[in-house]
């Protein structure tokens, strides 16, 4: 490809839409340009970086069994009342009606239509198991389309689903596309971290997300240098805390204090002059529309996620205003255990608390020196908080660390949740039927060439991994009018080509300042430059973009040199 001919209008200035390194870097190496909020173009550039991810993604599925399909965007509704995820699944979905009232979704995900598929066509144990995958568009309707390809409301993912006999079986399909994710972040030069986390609106008892860690990530990961345990913030493992006999004589009197508009932490612990680790949490929710408390330290965040865990419960809201005043006599910000006549559930961190500063029930009103066991007692202690940096690790010895993290994939073992809501069933060896064990392992296609620009770029732009970037070489002749220079330029070029190097030759005829600052921009990870000094002493320079490092080399040199270099 000339680059007089190659559509890719780089820019000079940070566009003020973009507020991240992948997004700012995409934009101005003339890889995409933005159609409306989430929903982008992508230009030639970034199109083919798109399908060499894909590529990568099909080879490993592949070696794995699956099988590639490709399911409809646009699916009936008809499958998703079936799972109940219709309602369910809220604002994010597209919805739309055809001229026969028929209601359809732009589809966020694949689950209905892959199961209704498989429900249809296996009938025995002879035909499982089976890993079907594509490679598709999605659609959510984000609150808050940002970050570029990170969260858009269009955007291309992979997703695999596999269909087993029994729990063994999905066990293996598991570690099978768990070990292929980690090849194919590999190949496509990312470092990215398995982490647990928790499954959400997928659904499915076991999952892990494979997380980049980069500063721009919207995740909080935690993990254990000292071991291989990490985990999402909202799956994090907190470990039990040990009970210690407590003192009775060390509980003071509990005490009623007036506090004046101090209903929160901030102001209840400036107001008494306490820490917030002093201070206990009551968080009045509805479980199932039943009202219960949750209990946390001052200082911890609640993780609900855990809490409806530990409840069993298919819904939970913070309650009202109208019902927290009905069940504790006060307004928002004035809740505490003491009489509170609800199910008590507090995490691990409040059972060796002494004399702790609670709500008073009671508008303006806290009490100090609340203590376990003496003056309330609860439902079930459990660990229901978030994670911290510096919390114990849960696998050994070490303490957790902190980073940002960005998701590119994430696997589920989903077990018969869609099968059997789906009556998606086999008959096994003896004739009985049974449901089918089912897994679900994504890609998102685009996050991943954002989260390897976040994890691969300097001052001057994007630097490339070979596999996977747009062009392998770039020929930078310093003047394209100088005969000598284009004849060697040209030869070059045509001999890269015959040996399928994917190389880019710059015929422009602008200033050298303005070819090097758009080959470093886009991040070619070769650059062959050809300028008049060099060529007196037949050579030509090559520079490799990631580590600046250049040798002159003799003409006849350069094509076996470069060759070796993209292929290693």
């Amino acid at each position: 490809m000339r680059m007089s001919q190659l559509y890719s209008p780089t820019l000079r200035e940070v566009p003020a839409e973009a507020e991240i390194v992948s997004h700012q870097l995409m934009l101005r190496a003339g890889m995409l340009r933005r159609s409306a909020a989430g929903i982008y173009t992508y230009l030639p550039l970034g199109l083919r970086v798109i399908r060499k991810v894909e590529e990568i993604i099909r080879e490993e599925m592949n070696a794995i069994d699956g099988q590639e399909v490709l399911l409809p965007i646009i699916q009936p509704a008809e499958l998703w009342h079936e799972t109940g995820r219709w309602a369910d699944y809220g604002d994010e979905m597209f919805r739309l009606v055809d001229r026969n009232n028929r209601e359809f979704c732009l589809g966020p995900t694949h689950e209905e239509i892959i199961t209704a598929l498989i429900r249809s066509e296996v009938r025995s144990y002879r035909q499982l198991p089976l890993r079907l995958y594509q490679i598709q568009n999605r659609y959510r309707d984000e609150i808050r389309p940002r970050f570029g390809l990170m969260r858009g409301r269009e955007f291309i993912m992979k997703d695999m689903y596999s269909f087993d006999r029994d729990e063994e079986g999905l066990d293996q399909s598991y570690w099978a596309a768990y070990h292929a994710y980690e090849r194919i972040f590999k190949r496509c030069g990312v470092l990215a971290r398995p982490v647990e986390a928790d499954s959400g609106a997928i659904g499915g008892d076991i999952t892990h997300e494979f997380m980049v860690l980069a500063d721009s990530g919207e995740d909080l990961v935690l993990y254990c240098p000292d071991c291989d345990y990490a985990a999402n913030v909202e799956k994090a493992e907190c470990r039990p805390i040990e009970s210690q006999a407590k003192d009775s004589a060390l509980f003071k009197p509990v005490e009623e204090i007036h506090t004046p508009g101090s209903s929160t932490i901030e102001q209840i612990t400036e107001f008494l002059k306490v820490k917030p680790e002093d201070c206990i949490k009551t968080l009045i929710y509805t479980a199932d529309d039943k009202p219960i408390a949750a209990l946390v330290r001052g200082d911890h965040t609640l993780n609900e996620i855990k809490l409806q865990k530990v409840l069993g419960c298919e819904t939970l809201e913070l309650a009202d205003d109208e019902t927290i005043h009905k069940l504790t006599g006060a307004p928002v910000g004035f809740a505490g255990p003491i009489g509170l006549d609800i199910p008590l559930y507090a995490d691990y961190s409040i059972t060796n608390m002494i004399n702790a500063v609670v709500g008073g029930n009671k508008q303006d009103t806290h009490l100090v020196n609340a203590n376990l066991g003496r003056d309330f007692t609860v439902t079930q202690t459990a660990d229901l908080r978030e994670g911290e940096p510096g919390d114990p690790c849960p696998r050994c010895e070490g303490h957790l660390v902190g980073a940002r993290g960005i998701e590119v994939g994430q696997v589920f073992k989903l077990g018969t949740k869609y099968s059997s809501a789906l009556n998606a069933s086999f008959l096994d060896e003896s004739g009985k039927e049974c449901p089918i064990i089912m897994g679900c392992y994504g890609i998102g296609v685009g996050r991943t060439v954002a989260a390897v620009i976040e994890q691969n770029h300097d001052k001057d732009g994007i630097c490339w991994p070979m596999s996977i970037a747009p062009y392998h070489v770039i020929i930078v002749p310093v003047s394209i009018k100088d005969q000598e220079q284009a004849s060697v330029a040209n030869a070059i070029y045509n001999k890269l080509e015959d040996a399928g190097v994917e190389v880019v030759l710059d015929d422009r005829n602008e200033r050298p300042g303005v070819k090097f600052k758009d080959a470093d921009l886009i991040g070619f990870p070769i650059r062959v430059t050809i300028g008049p000094k060099s060529l007196k002493q037949g050579k030509v320079e090559i520079t490799m973009r990631r580590t600046k490092e250049q040798i002159a080399l003799p003409v006849d040199d350069v094509v076996d040199h470069v060759v070796k270099l993209v292929k290693s």
